[in-house]
């Protein structure tokens, strides 16, 4: 039986992850508050931005700056997107 967790992105009962994404008490709080669907979507979206700003993740502005658009995309306040990105779309013979 999946596990059910208020999520704060999407103020609503969601499933919840399998385990904490990283130890500590972070990581505990995203487990306990936050659905698996908008953890896959931070995932996503953060190796984006990762990949776009060529961020090096040994730099500690870098984690800094990807944890603070951590806490913005889950709170649903404005946040860093990938420049020039633009989501694919499909025309009308389904490419």
């Amino acid at each position: 039986m999946a596990r059910i967790v208020h999520c704060k992105k999407y103020q609503k009962d969601m499933e919840g992850l399998e385990t904490p994404p990283y130890p500590g008490p972070k990581g505990q709080e995203i487990f306990e508050t936050v659905s698996k669907q908008a953890w896959q979507e931070w995932l996503a979206h953060q190796t984006m931005i990762i990949n776009e700003r060529q961020l090096n993740m040994m730099d500690p502005k870098a984690r800094k700056f990807l944890n603070e658009q951590l806490e913005k995309f889950l709170a649903n306040e404005e946040f860093a997107s990938a420049e020039g990105y633009v989501p694919p779309s499909r025309d009308q013979s389904g490419n």
